[in-house]
């Protein structure tokens, strides 16, 4: 009885989302600060041709005027109070080695370019799938004697924004093939895997009905190329797998942890599908 149940509640969630009909990309373009341009469609990758999927869409062309405005100024866009912070913070010396990022790293805009464009990525020396928040840890506890930040707080979102505006405009190019092929396929099962009382998948909202409305959302593809982004509903800068959390806990399910092997392989896939849309981040989404 109880697994009918579940069941019924799952196709009226499928249901309402389904009711409302798919809205159209109008064919607006991204330019931020009017020089930088992005891009917000572009093909497919090869390995989504099974999906139905013919074009890729940042989560920018599904929102509203008012909030790609915020994301086309570099003044309008709140988020850049915490890439003012990241600047601080990659000058400041902490640790017992006496180190600062920069120590190691010189000029973030130099060193930093196109770092974001291919994370997730392998590390060969640790022989393991390292997200960018995970390469950022690893830098403060082994390179300079430091803390490690909390996975999804605010010091680790500054930090990644801060480093993912070096390669705004840059295309994504996250390796699927390789040492990572395995975590990346682990990734790729999580995305069709339904959870929780609902039973939804990655895929029923972002593959099988994006563009359509589920109650007050307006549903994209999930594409994270725009990661860190400032919500405006939570009032602050968001990192990948606290979205992750966000969704899985919609469904009614008991979720990963943040920076969990789970979360690090559904980010690697999530990322992939976005292979040929720019580097956006940080974006702005309601």
């Amino acid at each position: 009885m109880r697994k009918v149940l579940q069941r019924t509640v799952a196709a009226m969630a499928l249901g309402s989302i389904a009711s409302i009909a798919m809205a159209q990309d109008d064919g607006a373009d991204l330019v931020i600060n009017g020089e930088i341009e992005i891009t917000v469609r572009a093909p497919a990758p090869a390995h989504m041709s099974d999906t139905g999927i013919d074009t890729i869409l940042s989560g920018w062309v599904f929102r509203s005027d008012e909030t790609r405005q915020l994301e086309m100024d570099d003044f309008d866009n709140p988020a850049f109070l915490a890439v003012d912070r990241g600047i601080e913070a990659w000058n400041t010396v902490e640790g017992t080695e006496g180190k600062s990022c920069a120590t190691c790293h010189g000029d973030v805009e130099e060193s930093m370019a196109g770092v974001r464009a291919v994370y997730p990525r392998w590390n060969e020396e640790a022989g393991e799938v390292r997200t960018l928040a995970g390469q950022i840890n690893d830098c403060r506890t082994n390179q300079m004697g430091a803390d490690a930040y909390a996975y999804d707080k605010s010091d680790m979102t500054a930090m990644e924004a801060l480093i993912s505006v070096q390669s705004r405009g840059m295309p994504v190019n996250v390796a699927i093939e390789g040492p990572v092929a395995e975590t990346w396929a682990q990734g790729q099962e999580l995305y069709y895997t339904r959870f929780g009382q609902l039973e939804l998948s990655c895929a029923n909202c972002h593959e099988q009905n994006y563009g359509n409305y589920i109650r007050a959302d307006h549903l994209s593809q999930g594409q994270i190329n725009g990661f860190p982004t400032y919500r405006l509903k939570n009032a602050g800068l968001v990192q990948t797998h606290n979205r992750f959390r966000g969704c899985i806990r919609d469904t009614r399910a008991e979720t990963f942890a943040v920076g969990s092997p789970e979360f690090v392989a559904l980010e690697l896939y999530v990322a992939s599908r976005g292979n040929g849309l720019s580097v956006e981040g940080p974006s702005v989404r309601p």
